[in-house]
């Protein structure tokens, strides 16, 4: 094996697991949002049945000093049939009250359960982001171990397009692009004498024998 195939397949590996935590905090992206518009939603919602029953005190209110005032006047009976119309009216009105109550209920429940949803990927994404860091660390660690130059290489095709920047040998070809390796480079390769770059697609190869 080459001497530095080992400390680059270790940089490599830490790669990997910071790319990980980086797509998994960008999968958390789509939920905060649907959060984010749910919250809006049930806040509006929330808004109007707090609204609504405020409204709803307020008649409440009004009908209870007219029912008083006609209770006063019953002698006359146009005043009973105004105080018996105004209790029908409150009557009405009460069940209004009781339905936005409900509603404002059903709405507060939504809402909390929406921040408990938000709290819980608050808790996710400060795992990840810790994760994200103990795999920076553990990476800069593992790329101290490669030379300046190799470093400097790999870094290089790792901006390219190839998803890893070293590939074992699939038989005879480059382990990502299948283009033929010829037979002395590949033969220096197996033996570990030398870290050569595929010709096509710029990795780097080895051989895992």
């Amino acid at each position: 094996m080459h001497p530095e195939l080992e400390a680059l397949l270790a940089l490599q590996e830490k790669d990997q697991a910071v790319t990980a935590t980086d797509e998994a905090l960008a999968a958390l992206h789509p939920e905060l949002q649907a959060l984010d518009e749910a919250q809006a939603v049930a806040e509006r919602a929330l808004a109007t049945a707090q609204a609504a029953i405020q409204a709803a005190s307020d008649r409440r209110e009004e009908l209870e000093g007219k029912i008083a005032n006609y209770r006063t006047m019953q002698e006359q009976r146009r005043q009973r049939l105004e105080w018996v119309r105004g209790a029908k009216e409150a009557s009405t009105l009460m069940a209004e009250l009781d339905l936005a109550r409900s509603v404002l209920a059903k709405e507060e429940a939504e809402f909390m359960r929406q921040a408990a949803a938000r709290e819980a990927l608050a808790g996710r994404r400060e795992q990840i982001v810790g994760e994200r860091e103990r795999a920076v660390v553990e990476r800069e660690e593992a790329a101290g171990r490669v030379s300046g130059a190799m470093l400097a290489r790999y870094e290089r095709i790792r901006r390219g397009k190839a998803p890893l920047a070293l590939y074992p040998l699939h038989a005879d070809a480059c382990g990502h692009c299948f283009t033929a390796v010829p037979t002395q480079r590949r033969a220096l390769i197996q033996r570990g004498v030398t870290i050569e770059g595929c010709e096509a697609c710029g990795v780097l190869l080895y051989s895992k024998e």
